[in-house]
Formats: structure tokens, C-alpha cells, sequence
């Protein structure tokens, strides 16, 4: 089974890498799959990679329902 968690682009590096943040997290992520990529995409990820660059509409309702997980395991994932 996979799980590809929703995450935003919050700036973009050289090499095809990209600094993107759920909740209070921020990770490296890397961009080789996915191009025409910018600050602000809502994207998902997998393993560290992008996979996906979705729809805004279903980004707030992914990122809700995240949050709703993060809230639900008890910490500030």
C-alpha cells in the first residue's frame, strides 16, 4: 500500500528539488516527475518524491482531512 501526503511547494531549488510543508512540517522533496512546478502548487508526495500536482479544491479538502489525522494521532505532525 502507498500513502502520498499532500503538501505545498514553499520554494524551489536547484537540481530538482523543492522545500515543500504540511502542517508544521517542512521537508525536501524532489521534483523529477513532475515539471512547470511553483511556490504555492499543492502537490502530493510519496517517498520523497513529487507525484502529483492536484487541483486547489481538492487540495483544501486533502489538507483538511490530514489535518484532522494529525489531530487525531496527538501531536504537531
Amino acid at each position: 500500500m502507498c500513502l502520498a501526503i499532500p503538501y505545498r511547494i514553499i520554494e524551489l531549488l536547484d537540481g530538482n528539488r523543492a522545500f515543500a510543508s504540511t502542517g508544521n512540517i517542512k521537508a525536501e522533496v524532489r521534483t523529477d516527475l513532475i515539471r512547470d512546478l511553483h511556490v504555492g502548487d499543492p502537490v502530493l508526495v510519496h517517498a520523497g518524491f513529487v507525484i502529483e500536482k492536484i487541483d486547489q479544491d481538492y487540495s483544501e479538502e486533502l489538507e483538511n482531512l490530514w489535518s484532522q489525522i494529525r489531530d487525531l494521532a496527538g501531536g504537531d505532525q
